[in-house]
């Protein structure tokens, strides 16, 4: 039985890497796609550094009401390094979103020498103190998002109370206790929510009304008209000035004369 001659290898044969032109081929495509590749990157970056691109301006878009001028220059110090093209515009992003009173902030390109900054400021709803804190925390406020926010207190403000994380719900609560109590000529200056869902409302001059817990067939709105209908009556068959009105009968309320 005959024997199969062993397979000569390209070397054995006296054939390198030199005798296949196939293999030179490829090589050679592959040298030069990498050659270009590199150059383009060597453009690139040598056009980004030259000194035509540099960033000459910036473009404050949006009403900057709470938001200083010298707070806006302060941040670009450290936040606009670069030029048109080297500059981090997410890292620029972060900075100016970190000043106070901003809720959001977007940097862009303005070609062919500057950038745009689009800032959204707060507009605060409410000063926020969290439910059992001592004393009134300052600098902490609700915004019309029902976000809590650090900035300047305002004591024209309503006073929002309750645990973290509620003061949406306050927010909420507010505007329609507002509508309700104010065709009878009340203000609310304060909301209230204890760690056990109970409710109470302070009312301009001092005026407390304990609402209790929102129940589905006792509900707060429905205690609410029903103090802005019968309250006027009731105070003056007391006879005295009420401190609290305790909304959390059915059917009625009591008062309880200022202490």
């Amino acid at each position: 039985m005959a024997r199969k001659k062993p397979r000569e290898s390209a070397a054995a044969r006296g054939e390198g890497f030199w005798d296949q032109p196939a293999l030179m081929s490829l090589a050679a495509d592959f040298l030069i796609v990498l050659g270009a590749a590199g150059l383009a990157w060597a453009a690139t970056t040598a056009l980004q550094r030259l000194p035509v691109f540099p960033l000459r301006e910036m473009v404050v878009v949006g009403p900057a009401g709470q938001v200083t001028r010298e707070q806006i220059e302060h941040a670009a110090r450290g936040a606009v390094t670069g030029n048109f093209f080297t500059i981090d515009l997410e890292s620029a992003r972060a900075a100016f979103g970190k000043l106070p009173w901003v809720r959001n902030a977007e940097v862009r390109r303005r070609w062919p020498d500057g950038i745009e900054l689009v800032l959204e400021e707060h507009v605060a709803a409410a000063r926020w103190k969290p439910a059992g804190a001592a004393g009134t925390p300052e600098g902490r406020l609700v915004n019309t998002w029902g976000e809590v926010f650090a900035g300047t207190s305002d004591e024209a403000l309503p006073a929002f109370s309750g645990p973290e994380g509620s003061a949406p719900r306050l927010l909420e609560r507010h505007r329609g206790f507002e509508a309700a109590l104010a065709a009878a000529g009340h203000r609310v200056e304060g909301i209230a929510l204890s760690a056990r869902e109970a409710w109470q409302l302070h009312l301009e001059g001092g005026l407390v009304l304990e609402l209790g817990r929102d129940q589905p067939r006792h509900p707060l709105a429905e205690r609410v008209i029903r103090f802005a209908e019968h309250y006027p009556a009731a105070r003056e068959a007391a006879g005295f000035s009420a401190g609290v009105v305790d909304m959390r009968y059915p059917n009625g309320f009591a008062l309880r004369p200022e202490t």
